[in-house]
């Protein structure tokens, strides 16, 4: 099992935080998932006919990770938070990434409800996950580029593990060692808000949504919060 804690100086900083994590074990990734494909090809069916776009900056749950980010020190138009960057893909591109089942179902519903999302295959995670500032002393690894090592500027808000950054700037990047792949079996979905009490329900029904999308595919699937009054919770 793995915890996941809320640490007390980002829930102080950012109080109205909610996140949900949906996890799924007995994944099962090699095999067609056409409830997803379904969603993806929704998504781009209703770009396409103008009748839907994605979150922008100028949405307030996009720009309130802008202002999150940059109160850590980053430049969110330079370096955007995950849910920005997809949404931007999507819009000029007008189809979202095939990546494998899993990762397309949370891209799906990141993009639709205008949420960050990520994950971590937790067969790769090394003791309790932190949401936490980095202290200057980490090391990350990209997704993608597993001969590069960063490191995290103190101040940042990171998730990490005891073997290092597992998501760089909050929920920019994930990190190359508990990626998600078809082999993955064991998997905790992340999906975030910095306005509880405004997106709350949002949060609610893209969670719901997720785990729609995982549990035919899925031995069992479970729902947990983290927040400020509850900042620590086992998956």
């Amino acid at each position: 099992m793995t915890t996941f804690r809320l640490a007390p100086a980002v829930a102080e900083a950012f109080p109205d935080t909610l996140i949900a994590l949906v996890t799924a074990t007995g994944l099962r990734g090699h095999e067609p998932w056409p409830e997803t494909s379904a969603a993806l090809e929704d998504l781009e069916r209703r770009l396409a006919d103008g009748s839907w776009r994605p979150a922008d900056e100028t949405d307030p749950r996009i720009e309130a990770w802008h202002t999150a980010y940059r109160s850590f020190g980053t430049n969110p138009r330079r370096i955007r938070p995950s849910v920005d960057a997809l949404g931007r893909r999507l819009a000029k591109r007008g189809a979202l990434p095939r990546i494998n089942p899993a990762v397309d179902a949370y891209n799906a519903v990141s993009v639709r409800h205008g949420l960050p999302a990520g994950a971590f295959d937790l067969d790769h995670v090394s003791g309790a996950v932190d949401i936490r500032h980095a202290d200057g002393s980490e090391s990350f690894t990209p997704l993608g580029e597993p001969g590069t090592t960063e490191v995290p500027k103190p101040g940042e808000v990171v998730y990490a593990d005891t073997a290092g950054v597992l998501t760089r700037h909050w929920n920019h990047r994930d990190a190359h060692r508990t990626r998600v792949t078809e082999d993955s079996t064991r998997v905790t979905f992340l999906l975030e808000t910095l306005h509880a009490a405004r997106d709350g329900a949002l949060l609610t029904t893209a969670a719901q949504e997720l785990r729609a999308l995982l549990a035919p595919h899925a031995d069992r699937t479970t729902l947990h919060h983290v927040d400020p009054a509850r900042p620590e919770t086992t998956v």
